[in-house]
């Protein structure tokens, strides 16, 4: 039995705190869905004079929409918790009330116990009438342990009937906290279904404005498309230019190659007739070094044959003094033979070494030479493009919302209407400047039919394109790096100030999302 109210105490305990934990967690959600909502709700106030008929502001309904509804069924998940803590509360209460009823009744019995004993209250009387010393201390040690008996139990009592009460108030906390979720989840599905309203209103305001935004974004679509053509001969013109310089390129750089090594060989050939009399006289000494060394070598081998030989002699024969006056010269002589070798073996090493450095030397003002002379006629190497090295890790040009991604899509409310897209659209602010995303050289300034601007910027064999520019603030030619305004971002058709931007590769465009950090 013990065992079985342990098992379900821990099962309460555990999902009394697990359901705590998601709770907070769902709360946490809430809350910053909220922040993102406030955002949005700034974003149309700003807007909504503007372009409430532009596909950025039905995005941002749309979006706001989706995080309402996110909101209330997280919302709905936090009532089930709360529902499940609701429950396993009353599962506790029921638990404790249990207990305090089985220590009431015990602590019951105990008091009936010693009303019918309640000659033992005596203590005095219970004590005296022990039969032995040993039968009154084991007395007072009863009358004691019983005393500590009946306060445990009453301490027991108290304890449980706070702890029931702390249940009870806890229960009733998370009972008004239903309460006040449902008075929010029931505003949440109001907000909701008055925003649905909105939602359906702006789209029958595009509808009944059908005829006029199809044929303007038409209108837009004929003039993307022949920027579009004017981008693909701009780039199909630079690609010729770079084609044709880096053949001219190659031409001169391989005259100047020529050149340079006709001058470097006239300067290794100077090198080598100013080092050959040098060598020549260091192979002469070489070869004397290594004559000497070998006599020297002979002669040091014949002395410490003779030292041998004498010390033989000296060995068969009982010495004498002429004898050990032999051999000491014998040996002073081998001494000597082989110092002298000694010396001469150095000195045909330091030959050696000598015409090794020498030959290095050479070679390093050969190759110096050589250096020299790419240098002076202008050889070098062409450095590379770092573009593409940088993909994900380039800036927007912009700060704003995406409302149109790379490709074939279809039109949000006109759903007749696809859109090629070569690029991404960003909707931005009133006055917001586009930045060049990367250094580079400005290809061209494309005018376009309604008097905004389309600035093209060259990076290697890539090209980023920003196009609906109010005005210009570079030309073409100039060199521009990472951050450098190229012009403020003009109203679109329908209302919106938006930017076109967009990343080519030679002559095939690329999804921008793919190489911008966003």
């Amino acid at each position: 039995m013990i065992k079985k109210i342990s098992i379900l105490i821990g099962i309460l305990t555990f999902g009394l705190q697990f359901g705590q934990q998601n709770k907070e967690q769902l709360q946490k959600q809430n809350a910053d869905l909220k922040k993102q909502i406030a955002q949005i709700n700034s974003e149309l106030a700003k807007t909504r004079n503007e372009s409430k008929l532009s596909l950025s502001y039905l995005n941002n309904v749309n979006q706001k929409l989706a995080l309402r509804e996110k909101v209330y069924n997280n919302t709905q998940k936090e009532k089930r918790f709360i529902e499940d803590e609701i429950y396993l509360r009353q599962l506790e209460i029921n638990r404790q009330n249990r207990e305090l009823a089985v220590l009431r009744k015990n602590y019951a019995q105990v008091l009936v116990n010693a009303y019918k004993n309640k000659g033992v209250q005596n203590k005095v009387t219970f004590i005296l009438s022990s039969k032995s010393l040993g039968e009154a201390l084991r007395r007072v040690q009863y009358l004691k342990e019983y005393s500590e008996y009946q306060d445990k139990k009453a301490a027991e009592i108290t304890t449980a009937a706070q702890e029931l009460k702390k249940s009870v108030e806890q229960k009733k906390k998370s009972a008004a906290e239903k309460e006040v979720l449902l008075v929010n989840q029931q505003k949440d599905l109001t907000t909701i279904n008055v925003e649905r309203q909105q939602k359906e209103q702006l789209v029958n305001e595009f509808k009944k404005n059908e005829s006029k935004l199809t044929a303007e974004l038409k209108q837009k679509q004929a003039q993307s498309k022949a920027l579009e053509g004017k981008i693909r001969s701009i780039i199909a013109e630079e690609i010729r230019i770079a084609k044709a310089e880096e053949e001219n390129r190659k031409k001169a750089e391989a005259e100047k190659i020529r050149l340079a090594k006709l001058a470097a060989e006239r300067e290794k050939a100077r090198i080598d007739a100013e080092n050959r009399a040098k060598a020549e006289a260091l192979e002469r000494e070489r070869k004397i070094a290594e004559a000497e060394a070998k006599k020297a070598a002979d002669l040091a081998a014949k002395r410490a044959e003779e030292e041998r030989r004498r010390n033989e002699d000296a060995a068969r024969n009982e010495a004498t003094a002429k004898d050990e006056a032999r051999k000491l010269a014998a040996k002073k002589a081998s001494d000597e033979a082989a110092l002298k070798a000694k010396e001469a073996n150095d000195k045909l090493i330091a030959a050696k070494a000598a015409e090794s450095d020498l030959e290095k030397k050479k070679d390093a003002e050969k190759k110096a030479a050589e250096t020299k002379a790419m240098t002076n006629f202008g050889v070098s190497t062409a450095a590379g493009n770092n573009f593409a090295a940088n993909k994900g890790r380039i800036a927007m040009p912009v700060s704003g919302t995406i409302t149109h991604r790379f490709g074939r899509q279809q039109h949000p409310v006109f759903k007749s209407i696809w859109e090629e897209n070569n690029g991404i659209k960003i909707a931005v602010s009133k006055g917001t400047s586009a930045r060049a995303v990367f250094p580079g050289t400005v290809a061209q300034v494309i005018p376009s039919a309604d008097g905004t601007k389309t600035v093209m910027i060259k990076h290697g064999d890539y090209f980023t394109i920003y196009s609906n520019l109010k005005d210009n603030t570079v030309s073409k030619n100039q060199q521009v790096s990472a951050g450098t305004v190229v012009g403020t971002v003009a109203e679109d058709f329908d209302g919106t100030y938006t930017l076109d931007f967009q990343i080519w590769n030679g002559n095939n465009a690329v999804d921008p999302l793919g190489w911008v950090t966003y």
